[in-house]
């Protein structure tokens, strides 16, 4: 994506004009409502699913939720009683499918890319948590469904539809640090099961209400074991991406629209006490991944290092002594000055040290802001509209493609993994290539 006033401008276009769109459009048959509520499904039950579906529930119908769990957050199907429960998302579309406007997807990593394909396949438009897919390989179809079908998309990286994304970019542009060469970056969170492979290995019965195959969906077969579901999946290769997978595109984001990361020419991974023989296990407690981007128009080339769980993001010289570093954000480098912002969409942006920032005239506002109502409403509007979201697949695909890039050089620490983002390939290493479209379980396509 672009990052100049046109490229801003253009995205936000949709939050700027209202126009009346069509019914198919809204992948609908039938009129659309005066009211121009949209009906929408939830798959995935979890803390994310129920936060998109309440902050979308007051201008919208949620007329269905999906979870492989049939006993799932009782409360939250209580407060959306009207909407129908599915254990199975097959049987929602068989049941639903000619009245739904829109999905949410919020189920596992390794499930994002079936179930927002499904839908977008349907002509529904699709909100999908991040990262956006399991593999790069399913970013990339997912990329292109979405544009042949023209549905309107949005990963739920929730900070790109911050003010303060926007500050940043501002404040880059405006040379507030010169010339950024390096960016610190990460987050100290620990998704790992380096300390329940045992208990995974010995497998355990499924709960009576939870469908374990379904929930399997493409992933390789395995028997059960509480060490994966429902909460701990994250820290297990053939279901989540780790803590990179987690956080990047929280905490890249700002910087990959602010300075126009696109994709990186290499990767490399750093990693402690992580044995060969259970990389394709279990991601480890902590790692630091470095990506370095070639020069891009008028930017130059810089370096962004990821530092994961244990692995603390260094604290900046310029920080006062008094003042905590970042745990999960980024500090950014440049030739005349140093950034640090949180995660979440540049939170707590400022300039080090203090008496720095305080001496910063700050420039006035040129990107345009999201309007009321945030990342979610920002998707809504957008259907509604006919325009574009703030973090369509076109912006979210990109920024999930450099933590699947990360995940996959876990797989092969130590060594510098060059990558050709034209080709979708390593062009140093056919090894690592197996794992950019890794094959799904018999019986399961995208």
């Amino acid at each position: 994506m672009k990052t100049d006033r046109r490229g801003f401008l253009a995205a936000g276009a949709g939050a700027a004009a209202f126009m009346i769109v069509p019914s198919r459009v809204l992948g609908r048959e039938g009129q659309t409502p005066p009211s121009g509520r949209l009906n929408l499904a939830t798959i995935g039950l979890g803390w994310p699913g129920c936060k998109t579906a309440n902050a979308l529930a007051g201008d919208n119908n949620i007329v269905a939720l999906c979870d492989v769990d049939a006993e799932r957050d009782p409360e939250f199907r209580k407060r959306h009683a009207g909407a129908k429960s599915f254990q199975d998302y097959r049987r929602m579309w068989d049941e639903l499918g000619k009245t739904l406007d829109a999905v949410i997807v919020a189920t596992p990593d390794h499930t994002h890319a079936v179930l927002a394909m499904e839908a977008i396949r349907r002509g529904k438009h699709v909100y999908c948590e991040k990262p956006l897919a399991h593999s790069l390989g399913e970013v990339r179809a997912l990329m292109r469904a979405a544009a042949e079908q023209k549905v309107v998309t949005q990963l739920g990286n929730q900070g790109h539809s911050s003010n303060e994304t926007r500050m940043f970019c501002e404040w880059i542009a405006d040379g507030a640090v010169g010339a950024v060469h390096t960016i610190h970056a990460g987050s100290k969170s620990v998704n790992t099961g380096l300390d329940r492979l045992a208990e995974a290995r010995a497998g355990a019965p499924a709960p009576a209400s939870f469908d374990w195959d379904l929930w399997l969906g493409p992933a390789q077969a395995r028997p059960f074991s509480p060490a994966y579901a429902p909460h701990k999946w994250r820290g297990w290769v053939p279901f989540g991406n780790g803590t990179l997978g987690d956080w990047a595109c929280h905490v890249l984001g700002p910087a990959f629209r602010g300075l126009d990361l696109g994709a990186p020419a290499s990767v490399v991974a750093e990693v402690r006490d992580y044995p060969q023989e259970v990389r394709g296990e279990v991601f480890p407690r902590g790692d630091i991944v470095t990506f370095e981007f070639a020069a891009k128009g008028a930017r130059g080339p810089l370096t962004v290092k990821w530092f994961s769980g244990d692995q603390p993001i260094p604290r900046p010289p310029e920080l006062e002594a008094e003042r905590k570093p970042v745990e999960t954000g980024a500090v950014v480098y440049g030739d005349k000055g140093t950034l640090m912002y949180g995660s979440h969409g540049a939170g707590g942006l400022r300039l080090l040290p203090e008496t720095k920032m305080q001496a910063y005239k700050r420039p006035a506002p040129s990107l345009p802001r999201v309007p009321r109502g945030g990342h979610e409403q920002d998707w809504a509007r957008a259907i509604r509209e006919g325009g574009t979201s703030c973090s369509d697949f076109s912006v979210g695909g990109p920024l999930t493609e450099i933590a699947l890039l990360g995940v996959i050089a876990l797989r092969f620490a130590g060594q510098k993994l060059s990558w050709d983002t034209t080709a979708a390939r390593f062009t140093n290493c056919d090894a690592a290539n197996a794992f950019v479209s890794p094959p799904y379980r018999k019986g399961w396509t995208l």
